[in-house]
Formats: C-alpha cells, sequence, structure tokens
C-alpha cells in the first residue's frame, strides 16, 4: 500500500498543524516551513492558489491519503447531490481508520491506519484490513477477541475509562472495545481547521 514516507513532522511544520501527536513539540519549536528559506516564505504574502493548495496538502495529510485517493474523494463528493465541501468532509470522516482514530482507540490517523491493515478490527463480525472502507449507519466495529488480550489493547481500556469517544456519530463500550455508527458524521463532528472551499476551489481551476 502506497505511503507518504516524509517525516511526519516536518510534514506537520509544512502544514502548521500537528498530523502526529510527537509532532508538537517540532511546531512549538519551530512553527515556519521546513528547509533553507522556510522562515521568509512566513513573512511574504502568498498567492489565492498558494493559499488552496496549502489547505489542500494539509488536509490530504492530515487523514493520509495520497493524490490519487484524494481526487478520487473530490469527485465522489462533486458526484452526490448537496454542498460539495461538506460531503468531502463527511467521506473523509466515514473512512475506517478515521472511525478507529476518533474512537480514540489510536493516538492518530496513522496509527488507527496500522490497527486496520494488521487485522486487529472486525467491521460488523468480519475481518477487514482495508483503511479507506466507507462506514454507514448501522456498521458495527469491534477490536478482535485474540487481539483484545494483547497489552496494547489492555492498556487501552484502562485509558478509555477516562477519555472515551464522544463523536456525534459514533457510540462505543469502552470495556468490550465495540462501537457502531449511529448516523452521518456533521461538520461540527470536525475538530481541527479544515477550510473545505478552499480545496473545492483548487481543484475547480
Amino acid at each position: 500500500m502506497a505511503r507518504d514516507l516524509a517525516p511526519i513532522v516536518k510534514r506537520s511544520r509544512r502544514e502548521k498543524t500537528a498530523l502526529h501527536p510527537k509532532a508538537i513539540k517540532g511546531l512549538t519549536l519551530r512553527n515556519y516551513a521546513p528547509g533553507q528559506h522556510g522562515q521568509s516564505m512566513m513573512r511574504s504574502k502568498m498567492s489565492q492558489y498558494v493559499v488552496q493548495l496549502r489547505e489542500k496538502q494539509k488536509v490530504k495529510r492530515m487523514y493520509g491519503l495520497l493524490e490519487k485517493q484524494f481526487r478520487r474523494v473530490i469527485a465522489e463528493a462533486e458526484r452526490r447531490q448537496g454542498v460539495t465541501g461538506d460531503i468531502m468532509v463527511q467521506l473523509l470522516e466515514q473512512r475506517l481508520d478515521n472511525a478507529v482514530y476518533r474512537l480514540n482507540w489510536a493516538i492518530s490517523r496513522q496509527a488507527a491506519r496500522q490497527l486496520v491493515t494488521h487485522g486487529h478490527i472486525l467491521l460488523n463480525g468480519k475481518r477487514v484490513d482495508i483503511p479507506s472502507i466507507q462506514l454507514k449507519p448501522g456498521d458495527e466495529l469491534e477490536v478482535r477477541a485474540k487481539s483484545a488480550s494483547n497489552a496494547y489493547f489492555t492498556a487501552l481500556k484502562e485509558q478509555l475509562a477516562s477519555n472515551q469517544s464522544t463523536v456525534g456519530w459514533l457510540s462505543s463500550d469502552a470495556k468490550k472495545l465495540k462501537a457502531k455508527v449511529t448516523g452521518a458524521p456533521s461538520r461540527e463532528d470536525v475538530t481541527e481547521e479544515i477550510n473545505e472551499q478552499l480545496i473545492i476551489e483548487f481543484y475547480s481551476r
């Protein structure tokens, strides 16, 4: 499976947002783009094209998608009826790996993707390993019984006792490491700063 192999801290500095918890310190120390001209780039005024490009790159990296994958999301959002930007966000949120992240079963989307690809997650009782699966209301997620007994998930149960997910479209049982999709994600469920209109404008050029 293709992945963006650039260092996570470097990518976070480029997009000026923490793409992983370990990138927070790096952003605090050097809150400007990487490279020789990183600081001067922060001072210069960006064109509208660059503003749109940076927003697109930020969201694409936030959800861990490659350009081809992101374009497919945009194409599907444009095909459906409704506000394209809202649908785009909904499609990104409904990904299986994102749901695992929103449930606090992983500290980042990157870690959530690994849980899925390594076969630790069951979807409607079946083992799956495709992070991009689109969830729908009624779908049930759970940690595979064999995996639930390992050290990671044993510790996770204790953590979830005081840090259980409160995402509106997901209900969860922290003790059993089970969850159910109760509806569709709304724009209010997204805690990160995203300007979807800039992204739609970028692809509409």
